[in-house]
């Protein structure tokens, strides 16, 4: 698992003895991690399972039996435990939709309905082996990452960034190869990110298989690997001590082989319940629900856009809130990817969803999608927002978000009589007062 980083600030008042020993209580995380084992955390110094005194108690300093808790964060991540993971897609469905339920218990972290969890992920071991085998190494070569020692192996799968070639890497292939058509390619933005899509560090090794790197040159033009960040499906009052993700698995074909996306898979196959799973929460103050509990709200959220919604339902329902809700959900076949189902007419039936509609593009022989639903009801969403509903979209931003825009203004030039300009108007005016939030990716 990955080298978990502690962080100890440096105002700390702790006096050199104490602060190693904690130190050595936060590296034990990344022992238990790399081992995979359930054991004792790293043994303190002195070997009594007791901080060190030092001068901390002459001083008047508080000399803790146990070291405080630490604050997690993205650079010090909790080891969570992945708890569930549900398919939430029935057999027979195109796509692979997973229920995450994460256990929190023990870090002291919180979050509000709305934010995010970022997650820290490792490359495919297959993939990692594939690579080394490719630029004919062994797995073992030590190199350093970040001032830490490790084995080549392990630098791969937990620290660097095998996926999409970086531009460093790039240009030490076109010196080394001397291959005018990849110079080429570096020289015209557009024809290289064509050039790059689908393609990834392994592509470029078996590309040019007579250009050679020592292990440590080569790692040393990889980028970190980095955290993702999935938007939080549950509420803290409703689900206290764990958190929930609504992950789609990222799998697809290109250049002859199958390439995976590198943490949904890894949520979805690689991570055992006894694996330590680094997490952090990263709050999202821009996408909450109204302080006002009495407000109504419109959610538009298709696919795994539904996430942050069903936390907002668990939260509204939690808090007694009596302001309407209503929901607009999307995918593509209502009889294998109506996410939640359950769920969500469990809410329309004790009454916390008010509304629900639903958009499903290929069960019919037109294409049927959110955007759809709302010009469709476009009476219905004006009255809302006119009462002084929230409108909350999650989703795609390249396309989705774009059409619900357009179609946002559509229903405000028809529904309210509002020329282009008025209607353009009034979606500024539901931005500025926070009643258009928008969570897109």
């Amino acid at each position: 698992m990955p080298h978990l980083v502690p962080y100890l600030p440096d105002d700390a008042p702790f006096s050199a003895e104490q602060r190693a020993w904690l130190n050595g209580f936060f590296a034990g995380w990344s022992t238990r991690a790399r081992s995979g084992d359930g054991a004792a955390l790293y043994p303190p110094p002195g070997g009594d399972g007791q901080p060190p005194a030092g001068d901390g108690q002459a001083r008047g300093w508080p000399v803790p039996a146990d070291p405080p808790p630490p604050h997690y964060s993205r650079t010090h991540p909790f080891p969570a435990r992945l708890r569930t993971n549900r398919p939430l897609n029935a057999a027979g469905s195109a796509k692979d939709v997973r229920h995450l339920e994460i256990d929190l218990d023990g870090s002291g972290l919180t979050y509000e309905a709305g934010d995010a969890l970022g997650v820290i992920p490792q490359n495919c071991p297959a993939y990692v082996e594939n690579l080394i085998d490719a630029l004919g190494w062994r797995g073992d070569e030590p190199v350093v990452i970040d001032g830490a020692s490790m084995p080549l192996r392990e630098a791969l799968q937990t620290r660097l960034t095998i996926t999409q070639p970086p531009r460093a890497l790039l240009d030490a292939y076109a010196e080394r190869s001397n291959d005018d058509a990849l110079t080429h390619l570096l020289e015209d933005r557009q024809t290289l990110h064509d050039f790059l899509r689908g393609r990834d560090v392994l592509d470029l090794v078996l590309r040019y298989p007579a250009v050679r790197f020592e292990p440590q040159s080569f790692v040393d033009l990889l980028r970190p690997l980095q955290h993702r960040l999935y938007s939080i499906s549950s509420s803290p009052r409703a689900h206290p001590g764990e958190v929930h993700l609504t992950v789609g698995c990222v799998r697809y074909e290109a250049h002859g082989r199958l390439r995976k996306g590198v943490c949904s898979t890894f949520l979805a196959e690689r991570c055992a319940p006894e694996d330590p799973l680094p997490v952090f929460v990263h709050p999202n103050t821009t996408f909450r629900l109204p302080a006002d509990t009495d407000t109504p709200i419109i959610m538009i959220g298709p696919g795994t856009g539904i996430a942050p919604f069903r936390g907002f339902l668990y939260e509204r329902r939690a808090t007694g809130a009596r302001g309407k809700n209503w929901l607009i959900f999307g995918d593509q076949h209502a009889a294998t990817d109506f996410l939640y189902r359950d769920e969500l007419e469990g809410f329309l039936q004790d009454g916390t969803l008010d509304r629900l509609d639903l958009a499903w593009s290929r069960d019919g022989a037109e294409k049927v999608y959110v955007q759809h639903r709302l010009r469709e009801h476009a009476r219905t969403l004006f009255d809302w927002l006119e009462d002084g509903a929230v409108l909350y979209v999650c989703g795609d931003a390249a396309r989705m978000a774009r059409d619900v825009d357009a179609a946002l203004h559509d229903v405000l030039r028809t529904a309210g009589a509002l020329s282009e300009e008025a209607a353009a108007a009034y979606v500024t005016q539901l931005k500025q007062a926070r009643r258009y939030l928008r969570d897109v990716y």
